[in-house]
């Protein structure tokens, strides 16, 4: 759980593959936080972890070790069972810093963790407030407003949302004013994501309400 003076955010999207990473990365260097992803699922040698490191140019951030490392890029419950282990949702605790913190989630919200767990329970159990990352698509209204659904029907506090990739504004404004979530960044589509893009769209970041 959180300590009180903590500004930590869980960051999740609404499926896999939508930008979680790199808005991590954006959200990492605009608050100079420190970065921790709880479970990493395959690519071990290149973890999001590396990705982010690579992306963020300020020397204040510091990269904590995941506390699941699952050499099998699939669902964390599936890889952890191919491992051997059990993700323990209840023994998952945020590192200890007196720094900011991202916390990145794997997958989307239903995805499962273990048995009896999925990763909306490890946002509820951390008690971040959630940022939302979307991406337009076609389908992505309705799977980002079942992830609001859902976080809001576990009492789970949301800090907004980033959208990710080519602008669509008719599905932005219908998400916006369905969920009443403050739009925090919009990220453009880019053909190549440098430290320098992530420095740009750093500056651009509104946490603190309606832009």
């Amino acid at each position: 759980m959180l300590s009180n003076n903590s500004q930590t955010y869980f960051v999740t999207g609404i499926g896999t593959d939508v930008g979680k990473t790199i808005v991590s990365a954006i959200l990492v260097e605009t608050l100079q936080a420190d970065y921790w992803k709880p479970v990493q699922a395959g690519d071990l040698d290149h973890s999001d972890t590396h990705k982010v490191k690579a992306l963020v140019q300020n020397t204040r951030s510091v990269f904590h070790p995941e506390q699941y490392r699952l050499s099998t890029p699939m669902s964390p419950h599936g890889a952890a069972a191919i491992d051997g282990v059990e993700i323990k949702v209840d023994e998952m605790h945020v590192p200890k810093t007196s720094n900011k913190l991202i916390i990145e989630g794997a997958g989307g919200l239903m995805v499962p963790l273990s048995s009896d767990a999925l990763v909306v329970d490890l946002a509820k159990h951390l008690g971040a407030p959630v940022v939302l990352v979307s991406q337009n698509y076609l389908g992505s209204i309705n799977h980002t407003l079942l992830s609001y659904e859902m976080l809001k029907a576990k009492g789970i506090p949301m800090a907004g949302i980033i959208f990710n990739g080519e602008t669509n504004p008719s599905s932005e404004e219908y998400i916006l004013s369905y969920t009443g979530l403050h739009c925090i960044l919009r990220v453009q589509k880019e053909d190549i994501i440098s430290s320098d893009i992530i420095k740009k769209y750093s500056q651009q970041v509104n946490l603190n309400g309606p832009n």
